[in-house]
């Protein structure tokens, strides 16, 4: 990990280091399962002595917000959590109108987190969104489904970072998370349609260009434009695999 964390000035205390991880965490530089670095480097970054950055990690391990892996070394914690009980989520699998509701609250919110992003991303905001896109781009000839799907998240969470609202962040972030854990959608499905794979690239695209402009208001209609379209797709995927499924039946029962 490069070095984030900022000497602290003068402390005889561990508050200024808790507050330092607190902010790193709450503004998401810090992500679920980070590892930090060991006790005498990060000493050594704070400028602190060990004795008062054990109190710091030991206060932050106590609230949920670090935890420690015997031997292993010390992690940001699980501070999304479960969105929703297992229960609920168990009905968000089985019941459709819920898909359909996740896709509308993405629709407004990303647009939301688009508009922000072309307002207030920095150079070094933009230079993370190339890079994300580079990938992108380099994954697409490949036909590997599941990698470009997870490069998709990861190009949303980071439009999300962009925003630079905490709140609107964490919000995406608990919305990804059910994404990925497949609990209202299977994204591959949509990248099985013909011609999806190049359309869901050329939106990004769109997403990202209307950022780097700094068009709020481009940014904006692309993103939401993007969610219509996996929303759509989501629907045509579903009704192709009802298609194949009877036409494998009838075949079968005409054997």
């Amino acid at each position: 990990m490069n070095e984030i964390f900022s000497r602290i000035e003068h402390s005889l205390t561990a508050d200024e280091v808790v507050q330092q991880i607190e902010a790193l965490i709450l503004e998401g530089v810090l992500r679920v399962g980070d590892r930090l670095p060991g006790e005498r480097d990060l000493a050594r970054q704070f400028d602190v002595s060990r004795p008062i950055l054990r109190d710091a990690l030991k206060n932050l391990e106590a609230r949920g917000l670090l935890t420690s892996r015997h031997g292993g070394g010390t992690f940001v914690a699980d501070v999304i959590g479960q969105v929703f009980a297992k229960p609920v989520t168990e009905l968000f699998a089985t019941h459709r109108k819920a898909a359909g509701d996740y896709l509308e609250y993405r629709r407004e919110i990303e647009g939301i987190a688009a508009e922000y992003a072309a307002r207030r991303a920095t150079a070094d905001d933009l230079a993370l969104l190339e890079r994300i896109v580079a990938r992108m781009q380099g994954a697409h000839p490949s036909g590997d489904m599941e990698a470009e799907a997870a490069i998709d998240v990861e190009f949303h969470q980071a439009i999300g970072e962009c925003a630079h609202n905490i709140m609107l962040m964490h919000t995406l972030r608990s919305c990804y998370r059910l994404l990925s854990e497949g609990v209202l959608q299977n994204r591959i499905l949509v990248y099985n349609l013909p011609d999806a794979s190049a359309a869901l690239l050329d939106q990004h695209l769109a997403i990202y260009n209307a950022v780097r402009k700094r068009d709020p208001a481009s940014a904006r209609r692309a993103a939401m434009d993007h969610i219509t379209y996996v929303e759509q797709a989501m629907m045509e995927a579903e009704r192709t695999g009802d298609w194949q499924r009877v036409a494998r039946l009838r075949l079968k029962q005409r054997s």
